[in-house]
């Protein structure tokens, strides 16, 4: 498996890449920016102009997908639900598009990046949260992304990892900055479920490099949660962060009473053998 085709070369997909090259793979990376292109191809990467449509796929596109899929074995699915504000994006139907590009190609094995909303909050917030327990969302971003998950793991043509990211926070992005000075902020008691953008890259990699001879029944279909075992309250974390970053101290409500979920990887460390690598 010498070359991976990654679909959102964006926050995420693009150091990907860029690790995977390093590590000896040919990448083909996918960007719905012209401006990005020049980037990706500065960073070793073969770039393809890609945007996926919940509506009839113009022939322009369907060549840019054959291109980009061709030759690959595996391919890395990492574009988000475009869900905020008044987007009403339908992300399942996206999906849905460009499943016969991926049997097309002979693509054998999937890694789709999902998200930990896939898990509703719960009043029990202590409660650990695994991949046995029924996800049941309750944001439309969880509901599509969950829809999505059983899209690619159901079908028979490839098999699909899942990876629930939680939270992603990284050198130059960490949720303290759009709470700093916040008043009113909810769930002060809730646990954090956060991730470092190293270690989302050394997961996705260990499941590479690994593949189905360390998951269980000798099966690629698998799902992972992915979040750091470090979870202090939403208050703690925040108020310290605050503080180590000089910012003004964000504010909570302890009115109401705190939902949320402590989301767990115990699987991705023991089938995995990972890691976490990054303190938040």
């Amino acid at each position: 498996m010498k070359q991976i085709s990654i679909l959102g070369c964006g926050w995420l997909g693009l150091p990907l890449a860029k690790s995977l090259i390093a590590n000896g793979f040919s990448i083909n990376g996918s960007t719905t920016s012209k401006e990005k292109i020049s980037i990706l191809e500065k960073s070793g990467i073969n770039p393809f102009m890609i945007s996926l449509s919940a509506e009839v796929v113009l022939e322009e596109t369907i060549t840019s997908i054959e291109n980009f899929l061709s030759n690959s074995q595996l391919l890395v699915i990492d574009i988000p639900p475009n869900l905020r504000g008044d987007s009403n994006e339908n992300f399942v139907e996206k999906i849905k598009n460009l499943i016969p590009f991926i049997i097309k190609a002979g693509i054998t094995k999937v890694i789709f990046v999902s998200s930990t909303s896939v898990y509703q909050d719960m009043n029990l917030i202590s409660k650990s949260v695994t991949e046995l327990d029924i996800p049941e969302p309750n944001t439309e971003s969880g509901k599509q992304l969950l829809e999505a998950e059983h899209l690619l793991q159901n079908h028979s043509n490839f098999q699909t990892t899942v990876i629930r990211f939680g939270g992603l926070i990284g050198e130059d992005r960490h949720p303290i900055t759009f709470l700093a000075g916040k008043t009113n902020i909810e769930n002060p008691e809730a646990p954090i479920n956060l991730i470092h953008q190293d270690d989302c890259i050394g997961i996705i990699k260990s499941i590479i490099e690994k593949g189905k001879d360390r998951f269980e029944n000798n099966d690629f279909n698998a799902t992972f949660n992915a979040v750091n075992p470090f979870h202090p309250s939403r208050k703690e974390y925040y108020t310290q962060k605050a503080i180590e970053f000089h910012l003004p101290l964000p504010e909570f409500n302890e009115n109401k009473s705190s939902v949320g979920k402590l989301v767990t990887s115990v699987k991705a460390e023991t089938i995995l053998n990972y890691t976490f690598k990054k303190k938040l």
